[in-house]
């Protein structure tokens, strides 16, 4: 099992060698052309996702509809992705230390945008990368800095427990 990311965070695939990718810039926004009707009530935000390759060859990129999936609140519902005000990237070869970038407009209850999921699998080459996650929510700062408590206190935990495993493996070492 893997940990999610914070909004901000880049996650590189291992698979494809220099290729990562990050959601960021989740914030409040109306859309450029106009609420839809169906979000009538709901509060509007937007986010972005860029690929990026510092790789030395090019890869095709997809990140379309479908490829995207946006959870809000504790429960988990789904937000109400506006399909006609995003843009997303169809089929862009991203050549080395270039970026493209996809840019998703979503609404939900004002109350459930305090905790915020976006989870992506992006296609590559016509091959389908492993589904990453990244968690916020409005309001909130992005990368580690910026941190909700819970995101920074999971973050300590690890660090307190990778340094107590190292400090026992050489305790352990043989001579």
């Amino acid at each position: 099992m893997y940990e999610p990311n914070v909004v901000g965070d880049w996650h590189e695939y291992d698979e494809h060698a220099g290729l990562r990718v990050r959601v960021h810039r989740l914030e409040q926004a109306e859309p450029p052309r106009g609420r839809d009707d169906a979000a009538e009530g709901l509060t509007y935000f937007t986010l972005r996702v860029t690929v990026e390759n510092r790789g030395e060859q090019s890869f095709g990129v997809h990140l379309e509809d479908g490829q995207l999936d946006v959870r809000i609140g504790p429960d988990g519902e789904s937000a109400f992705i506006d399909w006609r005000n995003s843009q997303f990237i169809e089929g862009f070869d991203i050549y080395p230390l270039r970026r493209a970038t996809a840019v998703l407009y979503a609404a939900g209850p004002e109350a459930a945008l305090g905790q915020i999921d976006v989870q992506i699998q992006l296609r590559v080459d016509e091959e389908w990368a492993g589904r990453r996650m990244w968690v916020g929510g409005v309001g909130l700062q992005e990368g580690p800095a910026g941190a909700p408590a819970a995101v920074r206190d999971s973050l300590a935990r690890q660090v307190s427990k990778f340094l107590r495993d190292q400090a026992a493996e050489e305790g352990t070492g043989t001579a």
